[in-house]
Order: structure tokens, then sequence, then C-alpha cells
């Protein structure tokens, strides 16, 4: 990549950004302007590893060629009709997410949050008309620590303290029960209950991998007990944990799927709720709509996406560099590192308390060339494009053993 040329410098644009800008982000201070692949670019031409890729969204990397091309190709052609007329892109889409998924029908919308939103709407009507439970008595049990977005709703059933203070007053309806206990989901699961939504592996938490066996249970029970199960993976899928699917480690098949962020391949928001027919097909024309859900580009670019995934060279990447991920990091335990949660190429770190904080560890590697996020208290989380190479991976743990030896 060559620096482009610019007027203001980093510091110029982050200072220019304080009194116009909300303050809900802590940015750490790069101001990236350019990137290609697994590097970004600030303004100054200093490059950097990326190792967060967008949280997930920039599964296969900045500006990937087929996804661009896509994009440049529907661009020259249509980008936008809403859904009150048909578009030539739409119906591929669709065929293709489900097929890869091996579910029957999608949902098209634009970020996770709405496609979470979308899959409550859906779970309670499917509650209503479907299992029997009486008119807004339906419920919906969810883990603790959990993160499906912070929309009014959804932070109605967040234990984040920091996501809810000042939010409320709190949508009703939902029961929390501690992740990873199967027990206790069986305990709130009730006549009423419409659904259980649940991440397979709780990303924003700190890459919280559950047990063996918790997933099929959950599964098992929700079968049982005749309510749906809902799996958000809007973080944990599309390749990021070394399967399309983090639910496909055990096999299982949910009756509703979250998607999002790696579907619009960095490029454009994409999310859906993929689902059966006899669950999406409750939804009747009015009911519910995005003007820019399932949009032409949108459509173009998910297609890309998932043909990218039909190949299994990015599952087989994340498994592969997940393996020399997690050897690094176990060679860190007790030297800086507390220990580590990881599935595929994505780990949440516990930093040692006495070396720093996550956001001081971000700092510390911002410093070394390498872009990461802290999460909660001394966690830092590690989810480099799919695309990265050994060698980058190994440069990005060997610039993180450097800094937590600082401490």
């Amino acid at each position: 990549m060559t620096a482009p040329v610019r007027t203001r410098s980093s510091a110029d644009l982050i200072r220019a950004e304080e009194p116009v800008l909300a303050h809900n982000y802590h940015p750490l201070p790069v101001v990236v302007a350019r990137a290609e692949g697994t590097w970004v670019e600030d303004v100054e031409g200093r490059r950097y590893l990326d190792m967060l890729a967008g949280y997930s969204a920039l599964n296969f990397g900045h500006r990937h060629p087929a996804l661009i091309a896509a994009a440049h190709e529907q661009l020259d052609l249509l980008t936008l009709t809403s859904r009150a007329f048909h578009n030539d892109r739409l119906a591929q889409f669709a065929e293709r997410l489900a097929g890869l998924t091996g579910l029957d029908m999608v949902l098209p919308m634009n970020t996770g949050a709405e496609a979470v939103e979308s899959g409550i709407k859906v779970a309670r009507k499917w509650a209503y008309e479907v299992k029997g439970v009486p008119a807004d008595q339906a419920t919906i049990v969810v883990a603790a620590e959990n993160f499906h977005g912070r929309t009014t709703t959804i932070v109605s059933f967040s234990t984040d303290e920091t996501a809810r203070q000042g939010f409320g007053p709190f949508t009703p309806g939902f029961r929390i029960v501690p992740y990873n206990d199967l027990a206790a989901l069986e305990a709130a699961v009730d006549e009423t209950t419409a659904a259980v939504l649940i991440e397979p592996v709780q990303g924003e938490a700190g890459v919280v991998v559950p047990d063996e066996g918790y997933l099929t249970g959950v599964r098992e029970l929700t079968r049982r007990e005749g309510c749906l199960f809902i799996a958000d993976e809007i973080q944990s899928g599309l390749g990021r944990t070394g399967r399309t699917l983090a639910v496909e480690h055990e096999g299982v098949v949910p009756d509703m799927l979250l998607l999002g962020k790696a579907l619009g391949g960095g490029i454009v928001p994409v999310s859906a709720v993929v689902a059966r027919r006899d669950v999406l097909g409750v939804l009747r024309p009015g009911e519910h709509g995005s003007t820019f859900g399932g949009n032409p580009l949108a459509a173009a670019v998910g297609t890309a996406v998932v043909e990218l995934l039909e190949t299994g060279e990015f599952q087989r990447r994340a498994t592969e560099l997940g393996a020399v991920l997690r050897d690094g990091l176990t060679e860190l335990v007790g030297k800086g590192v507390v220990g580590f949660r990881a599935r595929g190429l994505w780990a949440g770190i516990d930093i040692d308390p006495a070396v720093g904080t996550g956001r001081e560890v971000g700092e510390r590697l911002l410093r070394e060339g390498v872009l990461v996020k802290d999460t909660h208290g001394s966690t830092i989380r590690l989810a480099p494009p799919l695309t990265i190479t050994e060698a980058e991976l190994t440069s990005a743990l060997g610039a993180l053993e450097k800094v937590v030896g600082q401490g």
C-alpha cells in the first residue's frame, strides 16, 4: 500500500471528532486511512497488523478481491429498490445462504442487532400462533454475560450494567440464567417459553467456550420442551471457529440462526435470520420489514461471501491457524498471561492484572504495530482475518509476548 496524501494528521483528526461525535466509543488512538488483507495503514502511512477484524466482520480480510469485485459489479447496475419490488439478486442470496446453513428460509436485515430483534419478534409470533402461548405472555430464556446488541429491548436482558444504566424502563419477557448451566436452563423453561437464545461462544464476554455437550443439551431440552433454539452466530459464525457455524462443533442444528458481521464481507451491513419454514412462515406482509434489508448490493456481496465459505478454505484455515494460536498462547501462560480460551482463530486472553489492564495492553500493542481490542478488565480478544498467514500470526504473538513482559 502507498500512503495516501493527507492534509490532517492523526492527532488533528482525533481532536476534530471530540466536539462533533457522540462519545459512545473509546477507540485506540489510531486513524486508519487504508487497508488491504490483514494490514491497515494510518494517515501518516504507518502499518498495523489487524488482529480484531472488525469484531469478525472482516473474516475475509480487508477488501477481499472477490467481494470487492461483486460490489463493484453491482454498483454499476442497481443498489436499492426497497422490498416494495423484487430485485434480481435476492433469490440467489437466500437460496445459497439457506443451503449453506441447512435451513429453509431467510429473513434479510442489515445489522446484527436487527437480526436479534427480528428473531425475538418471530419467536414470540411463533409462540402465540404455533405453540399456543396466551397473548403477551411469551418468555425467552437468555444467558448471563450475553452480548446480542445494544437496542432497548436487547439491553433489557443484558447483565452488563454499562449497557443498561440510564436506558430503562426495560422490555419484559426475558429470563436470565447462567451460561453453560443446563440445570439452570431447564429450571427456567416452562409452558410460556418461546425460545432459548444463546451465543454458541460468548464473544464480548471474553470468548467463553461452553463445555462439550452444552449445545447438545440445549438442543435436546428445547426440542423436548417444545420451544425454539435460537443460536446467535453473529460473531461466532461464518468460519471464525473452524466450522461454518460454531454449533457444528457438536453437530447441532438450531431452529433459528442469527447471522451478521462477516455476512457483509466488511463492505456493507448484511444480517439475516435463517430458520425452518414453519418458524419464519409465521410472518405475513406488513408485520415486519426493512427498507434496506435484502437490497441488491447487500445480496450481491452476501452471495459472494457464501461462495467463499462453500469452498471450506476459510474453515480449514481457522482450524489450522487456530492450533498455532493456541500453542503460542499456551507458551505465554505464567509469563504475563493468566489464562485464555480459544476456538478456531478466536481467543480471549486474560492478562495478569500486574501487567496492566486490557486497554493498556492494547495501547502497548498499538505501539508495536498490532491492533487488538480489550474487553472486561484485563482481558483482550484476538480475532484476526481468516486470511492471516502463519508468519503474521506468529509475529503478533511475538509482539504480545513482548508487551506482557513489560508489566
